[in-house]
């Protein structure tokens, strides 16, 4: 992972959420990408924590953007790993939040999992 496109792809990813552009942040992923978060119970009231699928991500995101019309992200970090990434940024009510994500060889995600401060 260069520093060059971790920079690039962690200002892009919070420019398309501070945008509301979902399109543009699904980008980002493969079809057959795996996302996680603790919130993922809470959005779509089901006992789950773990979406695999654009469509089923898609959807969530969808639904939580509703829930947080003035989301706003601010970065604070870019720690880069092998063929993986974490930012961590101020969320959704200044929450420290962190995404952590794995990428193929085409750069796009695969697998991302998403952290709140608590």
């Amino acid at each position: 992972m260069n520093k060059e496109f971790a920079q690039k792809f962690a200002h892009s990813w919070i420019d398309a959420w501070n945008h509301q552009n979902l399109d543009k942040v699904l980008e980002f992923y493969t079809e057959d990408c795996e996302f996680s978060s603790p919130l993922i119970e809470e959005v779509l009231k089901k006992p789950i924590g773990e979406l695999k699928g654009l469509a089923a991500i898609r959807d969530y995101w969808a639904q939580a953007l509703k829930l947080v019309p003035n989301l706003s992200f601010e970065l604070v970090a870019v720690l880069s790993g092998i063929n993986s990434l974490i930012i961590t940024y101020y969320g959704a009510h200044d929450t420290l939040s962190a995404d952590v994500f794995y990428f193929n060889e085409q750069n796009k995600i695969i697998k991302s999992s998403a952290y709140y401060e608590v």
